[in-house]
């Protein structure tokens, strides 16, 4: 009889944890399809750090550009080259709130800084001397005799890329950019 008592308390053990195991699994597959179907593109962070960094670097370019010409230029708003560097201001955006979103000792982290890294160097190394060969061509271009044919050549762009103070002042405003935001949804996500 002691053994059936026994047998009967395992049994009701056994039974319950059952239940509580199917509970738990069914909890867990509604919460991962509610929240999978309730995320969107605009809760994805880094995206948002991103894109708004860039649309900052880029209208402040309009701003800049009139402070120093004194004349206002539309078409700073999608031109290349200038202050601040919206690759710079862009790409540090983006490491930065994959930082903050995921930790800064994850591959993902490691993987936007080197992009960072390598966009940065980019901006101010290579595309820098390819905007200074552009101004040497057209300059030579526009000294040649008119019946030359290459004398109607339309010039080409000369900013290319950013100086070190342009990549340096994209890169800040980047990570200002990006820590402005999350402090911004973690208030909005406590409220």
């Amino acid at each position: 009889m002691t053994e059936a008592v026994c047998w009967g308390g395992r049994r009701r053990r056994m039974d319950e944890v059952a239940a509580l195991s199917a509970s738990l699994i069914e909890n867990s597959i509604t919460t991962s399809s509610s929240s999978s179907s309730s995320s969107s593109l605009f809760d994805n962070f880094p995206l948002i750090s991103a894109i708004l960094a860039f649309a900052l670097a880029q209208s402040t370019k309009l701003f800049t550009n009139w402070y120093k010409e004194r004349r206002w230029d539309a078409k700073q708003l999608i031109g290349s080259g200038g202050m601040p560097s919206s690759h710079s201001a862009t790409v540090t955006a983006l490491a930065t709130a994959v930082g903050l979103q995921d930790g800064f000792g994850g591959s993902m982290f490691a993987t936007a800084m080197i992009l960072a890294c390598v966009v940065m160097y980019d901006a101010s190394g290579v595309r820098l001397q390819a905007g200074r060969q552009a101004e040497v061509l057209n300059q030579i271009v526009f000294e040649l005799p008119e019946v030359h044919p290459l004398a109607e050549t339309r010039p080409l762009r000369e900013v290319l890329g950013h100086t070190p103070p342009q990549v340096i002042a994209g890169g800040l405003l980047g990570v200002v950019t990006s820590t402005i935001v999350y402090l911004i949804e973690k208030v909005i996500s406590q409220a």
